[in-house]
């Protein structure tokens, strides 16, 4: 390995024939966030693939990690890649057969460039295999057999170019001398043109004689400098002509011309002029193409009498910016001169930039930073001068732009903030335009992808809203859909509505509604009852299902319509299976006179508890009327004598429901001006018979009750007669005096007895005794009629008078109350 000093100060190792060198250099790094190096190997072609070429790892001073982790890759604009980079272990292999003389021809030194591309953060690094060449090659003509027509007048000293030959190899290995068979009229000389090419040239030394020898077969050799030596041969066949003492010579030596690449057909380059001083037919010369190895026979053509030289094939700058033809003018005697034709092309702009892409990252996330880089791409022009200088834009107005950190190699990054909710996928086209004029460009599209971040919460189009159902509702029916929106996409858009664990009269809002979590649909869990619950107000959560999710909420006033699902109630008058109150209303009563008012509610709302009141039944319709609106009831005329004392009104109340419901009420209505007379009226009633078995079987028990009763006073009355008995017995027989004994207050000052005060109660019969009735302790007057539905007998006014009980002071007392008592009540029962 030999060792250079390269631009970017890295150090560079290859092989000797005479060991191992190494050389260690300071490295740099440059601006831009670019690691650039430039590493020279040298190899000999035709190397097997596989075959070692160096250690890129070791020589830029990388190691494996950096290699993998940057996705190191070799980067070429060439079709063939004749290396390859072995990330594992760092070492750079050839890849394919490398010819040396098919890769650069005749230019020396034979070299390939490329680089290696590293990213995160991006390193690009320069490469250059030389190619040393070895002898593989032999010279060879493009004839095997070269005809020569010699007069035999020729001069000595006369000069005879010949056919080159043509070694593909280079330097040592080239073309190094020719031979000349022997003979006794021709030595050989030989020349370099300005490139270095050898030629030679037979020279005439001693005079021919055409009658000695008309034919001569020399041979010519052309040997390299390589080892082993290699050879090739041409044969030389000169046939000496008569009498032609002149060669033609040409003006000039060296012809220059410009012509224009893609020049068209038969384009003029330059003419070229030979002069024979010979007369007639020996004077007559001829121009043709002296080399025809090198192929120029293709792109020029010489008009063999003019000397016109024209354009034949496609002239292209990029391939060879000069041509040198070797032209050769001769006479009709075989007399020759040559001269050497330089023609340069000049560039024109006929190529377009070529973009090539070396690194593509889509899809991008939508939270990248601005100056994320999506992409590395290279630009070429293979014209020259300003025709070759490249820019690149960015068409249209979009969030990126380029930035160029190498030559022809460029950056495409983000220049703000992506959002895919506004811009999912762009299309990025860069535009290459050189300088030339008129200027060419081209054009490269790329697609690129926004990938979705979870950056937009579920949004409901309202803030509120409004949900109505109807009362006694089924269980599950659906009341209202909720829609939430994500912007986002894919699992960041799958939204789930959640209900808000929220309390309503002491329950969880759970026990009232549901809600579906993939559909959004709000259901009732059981049915609703508008008089008990009016209004529900609950809150939906909708939540995304990105990491983390994101969630919005919204609130749901659910409104419960009312239905005409309660009748209407009647507070007064209060209907019950006792007493019911009846209204007296004095014959003296004018036309108009307020008996009543029903009053009746409905726990509905709205228009089902707008209440009417109507007169069903009425024993006399023509006296009382009832208002529609109030439920006053008011005589419609004089009352008279000869009208009922009892009057019955059936009152139905109704709502304003559809269907509507209604409520009966009947009032009693007593037509008199005493109590007496309603009294002696009104024992008629119809009494419900409410008296069945039941009242039998409260009777027996009652009876039952009051025997026992009965028999335990009489025990425990013997029983205090037998201990006084006892007692009185002990005294007696005492010795001590007899002191008599009487209770406290035994004295009565209101009365004789052993109760001190009037005990006063009233017991009102009927002619049925099983509907008497009884009461102790009443107050005084009373101003209201009793009616008891249950009893068919006259109703009386009942007036007791209550007195204080003094405790008795010992237990016959005592027991004689109880037994007056018990048979009050035993009486009672009897008569009822």
């Amino acid at each position: 390995m030999a060792c250079g000093i390269l631009p970017f100060g890295l150090c560079v190792k290859w092989r000797t024939g005479c060991g191992q060198n190494w050389l260690l250099l300071v490295f740099f790094l440059y601006l831009n966030q670019m690691v650039g190096g430039h590493i020279r190997y040298a190899i000999p072609e035709e190397m097997k693939k596989g075959s070692l070429i160096g250690n890129v790892a070791q020589d830029l001073g990388l190691d494996l990690k950096r290699l993998r982790s940057g996705r190191a890759r070799i980067v070429t604009g060439e079709n063939i890649q004749y290396t390859e980079l072995k990330t594992d272990k760092g070492t750079l292999v050839v890849n394919e057969r490398i010819d040396r003389e098919q890769l650069c021809g005749d230019v020396t030194p034979c070299s390939f460039s490329f680089e290696v591309i590293l990213e995160n953060p991006m390193e690009l690094h320069q490469i250059t295999v030389e190619i040393t060449d070895i002898n593989d090659h032999s010279p060879t003509f493009k004839r095997d057999r070269i005809n020569f027509e010699i007069s035999e007048i020729a001069n000595i000293g006369s000069r005879f170019p010949l056919t080159s030959a043509e070694d593909p190899d280079v330097g040592v290995n080239g073309l190094r001398e020719y031979f000349l068979s022997d003979n006794n009229n021709f030595v050989l000389k030989q020349n370099s043109n300005a490139d270095g090419n050898k030629y030679a040239e037979m020279v005439l030394q001693k005079p021919l004689d055409r009658e000695t020898n008309p034919k001569l077969s020399l041979k010519l050799i052309a040997v390299d400098g390589g080892s082993p030596q290699r050879s090739g041969t041409v044969n030389l066949d000169i046939v000496v002509l008569d009498a032609n003492d002149n060669a033609p010579v040409f003006n000039q030596s060296v012809y220059k011309a410009t012509v224009m690449e893609n020049s068209p057909k038969d384009t003029y380059v330059t003419t070229v002029n030979a002069s024979d001083a010979d007369y007639g037919s020996n004077s007559i010369v001829t121009y043709y193409f002296t080399d025809l190895n090198s192929g120029l026979h293709d792109m020029f053509t010489v008009d063999g009498k003019t000397g016109v030289i024209l354009v034949t094939g496609s002239i292209d700058f990029e391939m060879d910016k000069k041509y040198e033809i070797r032209i050769e003018a001769k006479d009709q005697g075989g007399l020759t001169d040559s001269c050497k034709v330089i023609i340069e092309v000049s560039d024109v702009n006929d190529n377009t930039p070529a973009v090539s892409v070396m690194s593509f990252t889509s899809p991008v996330s939508e939270d990248s930073p601005p100056g994320t880089t999506i992409g590395i791409i290279n630009v070429k022009d293979l014209d020259s001068g300003d025709n070759g200088q490249v820019t690149c834009r960015i068409e249209e107005n979009a969030p990126f732009k380029i930035k160029s950190n190498l030559r022809n190699y460029y950056t495409l990054v983000t220049d703000t903030v992506l959002d895919r909710e506004s811009v999912s996928e762009y299309n990025i086209t860069v535009v290459a335009t050189d300088a030339g004029m008129p200027p060419l460009s081209s054009k490269r599209t790329f697609h690129l992808k926004v990938s979705d971040v979870n950056d937009n919460a579920p949004v409901f189009p309202q803030g509120v809203y409004n949900a109505f159902i109807t009362e006694n509702n089924s269980p599950g029916v659906s009341v209202i859909t909720l829609r939430a929106r994500d912007p986002d996409e894919n699992q960041n858009a799958r939204i789930s509505y959640i209900l808000e664990d929220t309390n309503i009269g002491g329950s969880p809002v759970s026990g009232f509604v549901s809600v579906n979590a993939e559909s959004g649909v709000v259901h009732a869990v059981r049915s609703f009852d508008y008089e008990q619950l009016k209004q529900l107000v609950f809150v939906v959560k909708a939540q995304d299902g990105g990491s983390p999710p994101l969630s919005s909420n919204v609130t749901v006033k659910m409104v419960i319509q009312d239905q005409n699902d309660n009748p209407p109630q009647v507070l007064y008058p209060v209907q019950t299976g006792g007493s019911v109150v009846a209204e007296m209303v004095p014959r003296a009563a004018d036309v108009g006179y307020l008996v009543t008012k029903v009053v009746a509610v409905d726990v509905d709302s709205g228009q089902n508890a707008w209440l009417s009141y109507k007169l069903q039944k009425a024993t006399d319709r023509a006296l009382f009327e009832v208002g529609l609106q109030n439920g006053e009831i008011r005589t419609i005329r004089q009352v008279n004598d000869k009208d009922a004392v009892k009057q019955r009104l059936t009152v139905i109340v109704e709502d304003n429901g559809q269907p509507s419901r209604s409520a009966t009420v009947i009032v009693n209505v007593a037509v008199a001006d005493s109590f007496p007379e309603v009294l002696s009226e009104f024992t008629d009633f119809t009494h419900d018979k409410e008296y069945n078995d039941n009242l039998t079987f409260y009777l027996v028990l009652a009876l039952a009750v009051v025997s026992f009763l009965f028999i335990t006073c009489v025990v425990v009355i013997i029983s205090v007669k037998i201990y006084r008995w006892r007692q009185s017995r002990t005294l007696f027989h005492s010795n001590l005096p007899v002191i008599p004994y009487y209770p406290p207050r035994y004295s009565d000052t209101l009365g004789t007895g052993t109760l001190q005060h009037v005990y006063n109660y009233e017991v009102c019969r009927t002619t049925d005794s099983r509907k008497s009735d009884c009461k102790f302790g009443g107050a005084g007057s009373q101003n209201v009629l009793i009616m008891d539905p249950s009893s068919t007998g006259t109703m009386q006014r009942i007036q007791s008078e209550k007195s204080i009980l003094d405790e008795p002071d010992s237990p016959l007392e005592v027991s004689l109350l109880m037994l007056f008592i018990l048979c009050a009540d035993i009486n009672l029962f009897v008569h009822w």
